[in-house]
C-alpha cells in the first residue's frame, strides 16, 4: 500500500487553454450588452433593393400620370369637336327656319298679289270707299307686317334684276333707260324680290346725245339738209 502524504490532495488535470468560469460569465455578458452583430453585407443589400423599389414604383406612377394626360387630351378634343358640331348644327338648324319661314310667308303673299293688284286698280279709280276701302286698308296692313314691300316707280332707271319691261320707246329728255309708266307694281320681303315690277320703258333717241363740239360743228355746216 502507497502510504499518502496527510495534507496534500491531488487535483484533476484542467487543460490550460480552458477559461476560468469566471472569465466565461464575463465575456457572455460583455457580449449580451453589445448585443448580436449584423453580417456585414446585409445593411447594403437591404438599403438597395428599397431603393430600387422606389424607383420601380416611382417609374410606374410616371406612366399612369402620363397615360392620364394623354386621355384627358383626347377626351378634351373630342369635347370641343363635338361642341363645334353642335354650334355649326345650331347655326345650319336655325338659317334653315328662317329659310323655310320666308318661303312660307313668300309663297303666302304671292297668291294674295293679284287681290293687292286689284285693290290698287280700285284706288286710282277712286272705287276705293266705304267698306271695301276699310278691308283693303286693313289687307295692306297686314301683308305690310309680313314684311312685304312694293316698289316700282316712274322716272327711276331702268334695272333688269327688278324691273320687267313690257313696252318700249323712246323719248328726246331721257339720258338713259328709264321707267316711264309703271304697268304693276313690284314686291319683295327683304332682299327676295317675289314678283319685278312690270314696267313701260324709254330709251334716249338714236343721235340725240351730241357734245356741244359736234352741235358747232353741224350748225357751221349748215345742218342736216331739210327734204
Amino acid at each position: 500500500m502507497t502510504e499518502e502524504t496527510p495534507g496534500f490532495e491531488e487535483k484533476p488535470d484542467v487543460p490550460s487553454d480552458a477559461a476560468a468560469p469566471d472569465d466565461a460569465a464575463q465575456a457572455a455578458g460583455s457580449a449580451d450588452k453589445a448585443g448580436p452583430e449584423a453580417p456585414a453585407g446585409d445593411a447594403p443589400t437591404e438599403g438597395q433593393d428599397a431603393q430600387a423599389a422606389q424607383e420601380g414604383a416611382d417609374v410606374a406612377l410616371t406612366a399612369q400620370l402620363d397615360q392620364a394626360r394623354s386621355a384627358l387630351a383626347e377626351r378634351t378634343a373630342d369635347l370641343q369637336r363635338l361642341q363645334a358640331e353642335y354650334q355649326n348644327y345650331r347655326r345650319r338648324v336655325e338659317r334653315d327656319r328662317v329659310t323655310v319661314k320666308e318661303i312660307a310667308v313668300a309663297n303666302l303673299l304671292s297668291e294674295l298679289l293679284p287681290t293687292l293688284d286689284d285693290i290698287g286698280r280700285a284706288r286710282d279709280h277712286g272705287e276705293l270707299v266705304g267698306g271695301f276701302k276699310s278691308v283693303a286698308e286693313s289687307l295692306e296692313t297686314v301683308v305690310a307686317k309680313m314684311g312685304l314691300q312694293q316698289f316700282g316707280k316712274e322716272g327711276e332707271p331702268f334695272d333688269p334684276l327688278v324691273h320687267e319691261a313690257l313696252m318700249h320707246s323712246y323719248a328726246p329728255d331721257v339720258t338713259e333707260t328709264t321707267c316711264v309708266q309703271i304697268l304693276q307694281p313690284g314686291y319683295r320681303i327683304g332682299e327676295r324680290t317675289i314678283r319685278p315690277a312690270r314696267v313701260a320703258v324709254a330709251e334716249p333717241q338714236p343721235g340725240a346725245q351730241k357734245g356741244e363740239g359736234d352741235e358747232d360743228t353741224a350748225e357751221e355746216s349748215g345742218g342736216p339738209e331739210k327734204g
